[in-house]
């Protein structure tokens, strides 16, 4: 038996969680949004929507993009990307810590 568990953070609405920290890691390591997609299974329009929408709800950039042409498009995480998305995976390995010494606490 193990313990499973999603984290997110909310403020009345899903705000930032699991699926955009992972889309912001692939941004991150590929320089493209669409790369990025298609490495997760979605589709771009997909990945560019919870960009936007966690913007919206964060009132913070998390994305710069260039546009295509000769020397190719791409996308780089701003800072508050950057700090998002380490602050969100210091996060997620705490609590796992955490999760799975109170799992092996009550069930190990």
């Amino acid at each position: 038996m193990r313990v499973r568990y999603k984290l997110w953070l909310e403020d009345d609405e899903h705000v930032f969680g699991e699926g955009l920290f992972e889309l912001l890691q692939e941004i991150e390591r590929m320089g493209s949004i669409n790369q990025a997609a298609r490495k997760l299974k979605m589709s771009y329009r997909q990945a560019w929507g919870q960009v936007k929408k966690a913007e919206g709800r964060l009132g913070e950039k998390l994305i710069y993009t260039r546009v295509g042409g000769e020397t190719g498009g791409g996308a780089e995480l701003t800072p508050a990307g950057k700090w998002f998305l380490q602050r969100f995976r210091q996060f997620k390995h705490e609590a796992g810590e955490a999760i799975e010494a109170a799992f092996q606490r009550y069930f190990g």
